[in-house]
């Protein structure tokens, strides 16, 4: 058994790459997060193919009625994410855990790299991305006011995802945490509304109130020593 973990666009369909189509082209069998949403991507790439639904709620166990169901006609499996690389704030890692632990030394499992949102927004933050680190996603109440708090002692670059819904009460929070700390908020990336907003916490935070709070949103922090 193969199992493909492929990326794919994290926006601009002309991001994908030709060894993407070819394997999902090729696959047996397609895992997802959203079946819709994979549904939409093949189709604008004329590919047509059996999709199974993996996503943050499967479980261990229903992942293995999977593979026992794929075992019967597949050989070639690929798995896609809603959105850039699997296994950065998804499901790809379980679902690699999980394979090596059913298939063991009978599966091969090979990365189709590709588009990332992390990556994508530390190419155009300016700041030094030698190291950095990744949070995904902030928490929703739970634990947010200690992230916020920790954020201030990291003295490496940032980046971390936020939705539309909590982008500005996040940003207000970052204006008080780290005050004329350096950072850079990417919105739709890669998209036709691709909006870049760049300068201290609460510059930003002021910014993005008097714009479009619209899309997907990528917050990188610079390190301490980008302080105005």
């Amino acid at each position: 058994m193969k199992l493909s973990i492929v990326a794919t666009p994290i926006g601009n369909l002309g991001d994908v790459s030709r060894r993407a189509i070819e394997t999902l082209q090729s696959a047996d069998i397609i895992f997802c997060e959203d079946t819709r949403v994979a549904q939409k991507l093949l189709s604008a790439y004329g590919i047509k193919k059996n999709l199974e639904s993996v996503h943050q709620h499967t479980t261990p166990f229903a992942l293995k009625r999977l593979f026992e169901k794929a075992t019967k006609t597949a050989k070639n499996i690929a798995f896609v994410s809603d959105a850039g690389t699997p296994g950065i704030s998804d499901p790809g890692g379980i679902l690699v855990q999980e394979a090596l632990k059913y298939f063991g030394s009978d599966i091969t499992i090979e990365p189709i790299p590709g588009p990332s949102a992390v990556t994508a927004a530390l190419s155009v933050c300016g700041f030094q991305a030698d190291r950095y680190r990744f949070l995904g996603f902030i928490p929703h109440k739970k634990g947010r006011e200690t992230f916020f708090k920790n954020l201030a002692q990291i003295d490496e670059t940032v980046v971390f995802y936020e939705s539309t819904h909590r982008i500005v009460k996040t940003m207000d929070s970052l204006c008080k945490v780290l005050g004329n700390r350096r950072l850079m908020v990417a919105r739709e990336l890669t998209k036709m509304h691709e909006t870049l907003y760049r300068g201290n916490a609460c510059e930003v935070s002021e910014s993005l109130k008097s714009g479009i709070i619209k899309g997907e949103f990528v917050i990188v922090i610079a390190p301490k020593k980008y302080e105005e």
